[in-house]
């Protein structure tokens, strides 16, 4: 066989293999989806009235208003909790000494770190299905068109592939699992410290600033502005400039990561 084909067996014989500890261990997978759906009910239900009636004019007011606004950054914020729990099973497999009986069999080098890939690419997009399941089970109307909902998929995707490389290096630099279930904390406050559930120019000066030149920012308004077809002028330029700029960044420091394993 090639060397092409080799690499293509090897990870997905990887992918196979994280697909088999999600269902294995599903309480994590759970815990993953689930957080956000459960963000969403109580923003929406508890919180929705009043940040309804605050979004301005034209926007209705009240919990059908709320739930609109909201949607698109509870979709970032899924794809940001199922990147943590790729820093997880990648620090899982750096200390429990997998890797180096992997490498010790004829297998292709990187066909672990792909194997994480494609299965937390697969794991974000069945969190964003169940999301949007239930985001339009309680009152989200996207008037999206056909070619608006696949220019959405790409965005989710990309913003998740960015998001999974960058934790994939979070999970190899760290020196324990707890570690790594800590370190990308912080992904997951970001979408509170941009568009994703107040708009930026409620907020303080310096935080506004900061919400407005922060990555999560123009993908959240590059999905809401697709979502209800209202445009996405700008922001969709920088929202893919972020993404690959965080992709093509964290896939190089994973890949020097992952070669230096030995060495550590």
């Amino acid at each position: 066989m090639s060397t092409l084909t080799y690499a293509v067996h090897d990870s997905a014989t990887m992918l196979r293999r994280n697909l088999k500890h999600m269902l294995r261990y599903p309480s994590l997978t759970v815990m993953l989806i689930g957080l956000p759906v459960v963000l969403m009910l109580l923003f929406v239900y508890v919180f929705g009235g009043t940040l309804g009636n605050g979004l301005g004019v034209g926007a209705g007011g009240g919990r059908s208003a709320y739930i609109t606004y909201l949607a698109p950054g509870i979709l970032v914020l899924a794809l940001t909790g199922t990147a943590q729990g790729t820093a997880i099973s990648v620090a899982m497999d750096m200390t429990e000494g997998i890797i180096a009986r992997f490498r010790t069999m004829a297998i292709w080098r990187a066909s672990v770190l792909t194997g994480h890939v494609l299965g937390a690419l697969i794991q974000s997009m069945l969190g964003v299905a169940v999301l949007l399941g239930v985001s339009l089970a309680i009152g989200f109307r996207p008037t999206a068109t056909a070619v608006e909902w696949l220019a959405t998929v790409g965005v989710l995707l990309l913003t998740a592939l960015a998001l999974t490389w960058l934790t994939v290096a979070l999970g190899l630099v760290t020196k324990s699992v707890e570690s790594a279930s800590n370190i990308p904390m912080p992904l997951m406050l970001l979408p509170f410290l941009g568009s994703g559930f107040v708009p930026t120019d409620s907020m303080p000066t310096a935080l506004r600033v900061f919400a407005e030149y922060q990555p999560f920012t123009p993908i959240i308004e590059t999905l809401r502005g697709l979502l209800l077809g209202n445009g996405i002028g700008h922001q969709g330029v920088l929202a893919v400039g972020w993404c690959v700029a965080i992709t093509v960044a964290s896939y190089l420091w994973a890949r020097h990561l992952y070669r230096r394993v030995p060495e550590r």
